[in-house]
C-alpha cells in the first residue's frame, strides 16, 4: 500500500521529525510505500498539500503532531489551530484514512481527534501499529481491534487498550527517508533515541502519558549503527530525544561503550537531558569519552520541598555534584528551572537561585508557570480548566515573581529565561531570531549551547 506521511511541524529552527524517519523505515520493512510531505519547507503548506495529494493513490495518510503549543508561559503559542486548519486541506484532498499520531497528539489524542477531520489515532509509537493498520486495510481485514487505536464509535472516540513493544523489535534505522542534511544545515543537530518511556513520579511530565510509564531501551549496538549512518551523510552533531538519558544508569553506559568501541566518539558531538541523579563520576567520563559535549539537568528547583512537591527524587545536593561531577569530565552543563509549581513561596524561590549560583552550570534556564498537561498528576491535582494550553503560576507567588527574579538574578549572564520578551536572554526557541542567524553562521549543537557561544 502507498502511504502517505505528513509532517506539520513548521518551528523555526527546523527540528527533524525523527519520528517519520523511523515510521517510514517501519513501513517500508513491511512491504509497504512510504512518502513523505515535510512541510518545514514549505511557504504556502496547503499548496504543497494540494500538489502532493492531487490525484495520488494513497491507501492511508498518516499525519504526525509533535508539539502541541510552545509551552511558553508568557507568549502561550497554541499551534492547534494550524494543525487543524492544516487537517482540512489534507481531508479536501484524500478519501483515504487519515490517522494522527506523534508525540504532542499521544498527550491528549481525544482532545486533538476532537479539533480535526481525521479518522484515527495512535497513541504511543506508530512503528508497530501503522504497519499492520496499512496490511489490514489493504487486504480489507478487521483493524479495530489494534492496540493503541483510537477510532470513532457511536459518536464518540473510542480508545483501544495500550500495548508496548520491545524496541529491539524495530528495523535497522537507515535515517534517509527525511532530508536529515537539509535539517542539519538549517537546524543545527540531528536526534536520536536510545529508550522511551519514563517510570518517574514527575507531578508536571507528559512522557510517561505520551510514550509509557515503563522504560524500553535499544539495543546499543542498534543506537551506535544509526549514529554511524548518519555521521555518513555528513551530520556530526547529536542530541538524545530520549527524557532523561542517564535512567537507568547501566544503559547509558552500554552506549557510550558501543560508541567507544567502534572508534566513533571522536567524530561526533552529541548533547542529552540528564537526571542529576544517579549521575556517577564514571558515567559522566563515559559519556565524555564516546562524544558527549554537554548535559541539560532537568533541575526543576533548588529548594528541597519544591522537590518533593515536584515529584523529584533528588536532592540540591545532588544537582551541585552532578554538576560538578560533568564539568569535571569536560562537559558543558545547562541546569533548568521550573518555577512557580503550586506550594512555591518566595523563600523556596530565593534558595533556587541560591543553589543556581552556587554550581559551576555554564547555563540556567528559567520557566516560569507550570504547563498543565492531561493525564498527569498535576492536572489531577488542579481545577478541571478548558483553557489550551493550560498553565499553573502558583498565586502566593504570581504578584512578584519576576520583579523577584530580576533582583535575585541581576545582571549574571549565566541565566537565561523561556520568554520571547527579552530577547537577548531568551531560550524559548521557536522563532528565536538570535539562534536562527547562530546557525546561518555556522554553529551546531543544542540550542542552549549555540546561544551560549554566540555571545
Amino acid at each position: 500500500m502507498r502511504v502517505a506521511l505528513v509532517n506539520t511541524n513548521r518551528m523555526q529552527p527546523p527540528i527533524a521529525p525523527i519520528g517519520l524517519d523511523y515510521l517510514a523505515e517501519a513501513l517500508n520493512a513491511a512491504g509497504h510505500g512510504a512518502e513523505l510531505l515535510d512541510l518545514a519547507w514549505e511557504a504556502d503548506p496547503h499548496s504543497a498539500i494540494s500538489r502532493f495529494l492531487g490525484g495520488a493513490d494513497f491507501g492511508l495518510v498518516g499525519v504526525t503532531l509533535r508539539n502541541t503549543d510552545d509551552c511558553g508561559f508568557t507568549s502561550r503559542q497554541s499551534f492547534l489551530p494550524g494543525f487543524a486548519d492544516l487537517l482540512e486541506t489534507i481531508r479536501a484532498h484524500t478519501g483515504a484514512p487519515i490517522v494522527l499520531g506523534g508525540v504532542g497528539f499521544s498527550v491528549m489524542p481525544a482532545r486533538i481527534l476532537s479539533l480535526s477531520k481525521a479518522d484515527l489515532g495512535v497513541w504511543g509509537e506508530g512503528e508497530f501499529v501503522l504497519p499492520e493498520l496499512a496490511t489490514r486495510l489493504e487486504r480489507k481485514q478487521e483493524w479495530r481491534d489494534l492496540p493503541n487505536l483510537l477510532w470513532r464509535r457511536d459518536g464518540a472516540w473510542h480508545r483501544n487498550p495500550p500495548s508496548t513493544w520491545p524496541l529491539s523489535g524495530l528495523p535497522a534505522m537507515s535515517r534517509t527517508w527525511v532530508d536529515n542534511r537539509r535539517y542539519f544545515r538549517h537546524g543545527g543537530q540531528a536526534g536520536f533515541e536510545t529508550k522511551r518511556g519514563c517510570p518517574g513520579q514527575c507531578v508536571y511530565c507528559a512522557d510517561p502519558v505520551a510514550k509509557g510509564a515503563s522504560t524500553r531501551t535499544r539495543p546499543p549496538a542498534a543506537v551506535a549503527d544509526e549514529l554511524e549512518r548518519l555521521l555518513e551523510q555528513g551530520i556530526d552533531h547529536f542530541h538524545t530525544c530520549d527524557g532523561e538519558f542517564n535512567l537507568p544508569p547501566w544503559h547509558a553506559t552500554q552506549v557510550c561503550r558501543e560508541i567507544v568501541g567502534r572508534g566513533a566518539g571522536g567524530r561526533m558531538r552529541w548533547y542529552a537531558y540528564c537526571s542529576p541523579a544517579p549521575f556517577s563520576g564514571e558515567l559522566a567520563r563515559a559519556m565524555r569519552e564516546a562524544g558527549c559535549a554537554g548535559i541539560n539537568f532537568g533541575a526543576d528547583s533548588g529548594d528541597p520541598d519544591m522537590l518533593r512537591r515536584l515529584g523529584r527524587s533528588f536532592t540540591p545536593a545532588d544537582i551541585l555534584n552532578a554538576t560538578r561531577r560533568a564539568k569535571e569530565a569536560g562537559m558543558a552543563v545547562m541546569l533548568d528551572l521550573l518555577l512557580g509549581a503550586p506550594g512555591e513561596t518566595r523563600e523556596s524561590l530565593v534558595r533556587t537561585v541560591e543553589l543556581m549560583k552556587q554550581t559551576d552550570a555554564d547555563r540556567v534556564g528559567v520557566s516560569v508557570g507550570v504547563r498543565v498537561y492531561p493525564g498527569t498528576e498535576l492536572a489531577r491535582q488542579l481545577p478541571a480548566s478548558d483553557e489550551e494550553p493550560h498553565f499553573f503560576l502558583e498565586p502566593q507567588v504570581a504578584p512578584f515573581v519576576f520583579e523577584l527574579l530580576d533582583t535575585l538574578i541581576g545582571d549574571d549572564r549565566r541565566f537565561l529565561f523561556f520568554d520571547p520578551s527579552r530577547p537577548d536572554r531568551n531560550y524559548n526557541y521557536n522563532a528565536n531570531q538570535r539562534l536562527i542567524e547562530a546557525i546561518g553562521r555556522g554553529l551546531r549543537g543544542a540550542y542552549w549551547d549555540i546561544l551560549r557561544r554566540c555571545e
